[in-house]
């Protein structure tokens, strides 16, 4: 059987959510799924070891440019594109008219959908639960899993000198807006309190944004910097093996507080402007919040008021 789930939203974070969804098909049909994403979710680059994923299909489609699968005859090549692996089921986790049409000249002879023209509103973990349970007799209550084999994990430990006696730390530093990324000196005052523990070496992960390199580079011109591995020269793929050989990771609402708690990492999500839900969907995810706030969601603008103190209570509460 040949299953395609189209997740379109945006990002690394929206599709590391839907992996439980679609690992519960996997299970109830006894078959890998293949994914139809969007380029910007870089499932390639951390499904590529899941074993409940088949096939990643990129939706070459932006606005702004002619791309592949914009418009009309965009339309018409992804019906191409799919139509060549003769699908069996189609899932579609979007209400667009667009794709159903599309599902429907694919050839594909089973095709579930959340509701037409219904797109306002869907909240990003409730919507597909009640999605499964209505369509599937689901009911999907799980953390999403990212697979990597153990043999790229042992390389990765021996590679980067990953000492097991040590406390080996992810700090997630960089965010995709300013308003989500924590000042340089918070994640300062955080090694300084752990050094002063225990012997901690800190795993450094952003992108090349210029605001995100500005935070790298002011915490290794601090004298922190021995303990410190940047990690921002590295792909995903090639950084998903050194995050699994740490004990925990502290992250920005970034793609690598979605990536490091699906590959079962204990994981800190430090949730300055952004809804709660992303920072907390995860068993293993553990938020804190600005100081004075009762919760968190867009235009919270809380970074300057995330405590050094309470992430590293935090950390010591995990690790106890």
């Amino acid at each position: 059987m040949k299953i395609l789930v189209i997740q379109n939203r945006k990002g690394i974070g929206d599709t590391v959510i839907f992996l439980p969804y679609i690992k519960a098909l996997f299970k109830k049909f006894n078959s890998p799924i293949s994914l139809l994403v969007k380029e910007n979710s870089k499932a390639d680059q951390f499904l590529f070891q899941t074993n409940y994923i088949d096939k990643i299909l990129l939706l070459e489609r932006d606005k702004r440019s002619n791309s592949k699968h914009d418009g009309f005859f965009g339309s018409l090549n992804l019906i191409k594109d799919i139509k060549k692996y003769n699908f069996d089921k189609i899932i579609i986790f979007n209400s667009s008219f667009r794709f159903y049409l599309i599902a429907k000249f694919s050839n594909i002879s089973e095709i579930y959908q959340y509701p037409l023209f219904k797109k306002n509103q869907q909240h990003i973990t409730e919507t597909p639960r009640k999605f499964m349970k209505d369509k599937f007799n689901l009911y999907v209550d799980e953390d999403p899993e990212i697979q990597i084999n153990h043999e790229l994990i042992l390389q990765s430990s021996k590679k980067f000198q990953i000492n097991k006696n040590e406390l080996n730390i992810l700090l997630g530093i960089g965010g995709s807006g300013p308003t989500k990324r924590i000042p340089a000196k918070i994640f300062i005052d955080v090694i300084k309190m752990m050094l002063e523990k225990k012997k901690c070496k800190f795993f450094l992960a952003t992108g090349k944004d210029n605001d995100e390199q500005l935070i790298l580079n002011e915490i290794l011109e601090s004298k922190y910097k021995n303990f410190c591995v940047p990690l921002d020269n590295l792909s995903i793929k090639e950084t998903l093996p050194i995050i699994k050989n740490c004990n925990l990771s502290i992250c920005n609402d970034s793609s690598f507080s979605h990536l490091s708690a699906a590959l079962g990492i204990k994981t800190i999500t430090l949730m300055a402007d952004t809804p709660l839900v992303y920072g907390n969907y995860s068993s293993i995810m553990f938020p804190i919040i600005p100081e004075g706030e009762k919760t968190v969601t867009h235009d919270t603008l809380g970074k300057e008021k995330i405590s050094s103190r309470t992430i590293v209570e935090k950390i010591i509460e995990i690790l106890d």
